[in-house]
């Protein structure tokens, strides 16, 4: 036998040796590092990520690899179910300069939200039953009252989401009728939707006025027929079309619309209940603005500027808001007991104004003043720097904060935050940022300008935001 052929030998030798080392399933099942893997997963699921664990161990001990041991098999077992298990859906940092993030979930909602909801989830409740008389109740019943307060209509109710208050509303109105709504109110937003193509769904027969950045009554009252089944006006709450242009105002419409006995239908899209002027910025209609201007109904949402789950309004006339209940799709687009005990919770803060904004998140991020954000920027710029280590600079800067979710889309708030710089190449802003997004806690930022830009005015524990930091691994940013 040559020297190379005793060589190979040995390795092969050796190699079995290891193989022949690996634990059986049922010997990593048997340590008590295994306990804690069937107790959480069962012994069914546990033994398959047990197998599945071997399968690869096998694999990189004919790579090379030792034979690893029984417990850290289990271990190992344990951490591929657990990443498995992790929801997709687990708390983040949004440090991105958008309060109301579409993609990270919109409004966090306050504190008695998130106990309303609790108690809803673990106990039965009084949903469409009238305790009073012991018969069948209306889950609407749960917030009318509130809303009607809150805006001065007449009546009211609640869907899953805005733009099924709006499908539902022209589908009620003006199914197989026409619908007059101005070119420049033509909106689309986030995920496709349409106005044109919301309106075709509900059956309803668009028919455009004026021109893109100019409509006047004029143009409405020439579009009114005997098919006209409703005027619909739109509030483009994320866009604005400025200059030459010109708009007519819901009040002016509600007069042509009863004219000729048509329900004009008003769609705030983001909706508020105050007025936001008070944070320094844009004036928005309110909801009862636009009721008093006199729409049949208003459209609005509420996981926006309102700052509650994912909800859409409609208040208005008695008349019209019954026949809106009536519509079979009503049933399709309600909201179940959950969703109603967050609202219920969100309305009721608003009847303290005074008190609002340290309670309702959103408005509470709208508050914060950049002083206030600067002096929380300078605070932690040593913590995170540490964290990150001598492969990144970090600076305070100064930034500019957005609403977001299509609200008051010119505004911006400012702010201050971290400005994170690194040093090793062009990659290396995009490991950071992956890095930060594979943390137990994820942390997201917004990079521009060659840096990765971490915006401060969400972040609210800033302890676990340091400890989260800690845990990151910093030889993973060198390449």
């Amino acid at each position: 036998m040559s020297a190379w052929d005793k060589s190979s030998y040995g390795q092969d030798e050796t190699q079995s040796a290891r193989l022949r080392a690996l634990p059986s399933v049922t010997a990593i099942l048997s340590t008590a590092a295994a306990a804690e893997l069937t107790q959480r997963f069962g012994r069914m699921i546990s033994t398959e990520a047990v197998r599945i664990t071997v399968d690869d161990a096998r694999t990189a001990i004919k790579a090379g690899a030792p034979a690893p041991g029984a417990d850290d098999l289990a271990l190992q077992a344990l951490a591929r179910l657990e990443e498995r298990d992790r929801s997709g859906l687990r708390p983040l940092f949004n440090l991105t300069g958008t309060i109301l993030h579409t993609n990270l979930g919109r409004a966090v909602l306050a504190e008695s939200a998130i106990e309303a909801a609790t108690a809803a989830m673990r106990d039965a409740v009084a949903l469409e039953f009238d305790l009073s008389t012991g018969k069948r109740g209306e889950r609407d019943d749960h917030l009318r009252a509130l809303l009607c307060d809150l805006t001065g209509a007449e009546d009211a109710t609640v869907v899953n989401n805005n733009a099924a208050a709006v499908l539902l509303c022209l589908n009620t109105l003006a199914q197989g009728q026409e619908a007059i709504i101005s070119r420049g109110e033509l909106i689309e937003i986030g995920g496709a939707f349409r106005m044109p193509d919301i309106m075709a769904r509900a059956g309803t027969k668009m028919i455009e006025v004026g021109t893109t950045n100019r409509t006047h009554p004029r143009d409405y009252r020439a579009a009114l027929s005997a098919q006209t089944g409703v005027i619909l006006k739109v509030h483009t709450s994320n866009y604005r079309i400025q200059g030459f242009t010109a708009e007519v105002s819901a009040a002016e419409l509600a007069s042509i619309a009863g004219e000729k006995g048509v329900p004009l239908l008003n769609d705030l899209g983001s909706g508020t209940l105050i007025d936001l002027a008070q944070f320094g910025l844009q004036k928005e209609p309110t909801v009862r603005d636009a009721v008093a201007q006199g729409a049949g109904l208003v459209t609005f949402s509420g996981d926006k500027l309102l700052g509650g789950p994912q909800a859409g309004f409609i208040v208005g006339s008695k008349v019209l808001i019954a026949q809106v209940n009536r519509n079979p799709m009503k049933r399709a687009l309600r909201v179940d007991k959950i969703r109603l005990a967050a609202i219920e919770a969100t309305l009721k803060l608003y009847r303290d104004p005074d008190r609002l904004a340290d309670r309702l998140p959103t408005l509470r991020l709208l508050a914060r003043s950049r002083a206030e954000i600067e002096v929380q920027a300078n605070r932690l710029r040593p913590l995170v720097a540490k964290s990150l280590g001598e492969s990144c600079a970090v600076d305070v800067c100064a930034c500019e904060s957005q609403i977001g979710s299509g609200a008051l889309p010119l505004d911006t708030i400012a702010s201050a935050g971290l400005m994170i710089r690194t040093k090793n190449g062009s990659g290396a802003l995009d490991r950071l940022a992956a890095a930060l997004r594979g943390l137990r806690r994820p942390v997201i930022g917004r990079i521009a300008d060659g840096g990765l830009t971490l915006d401060l005015r969400c972040l609210a524990d800033e302890d676990e935001f340091v400890f989260v930091l800690s845990e990151l691994n910093v030889d993973a940013l060198t390449g």
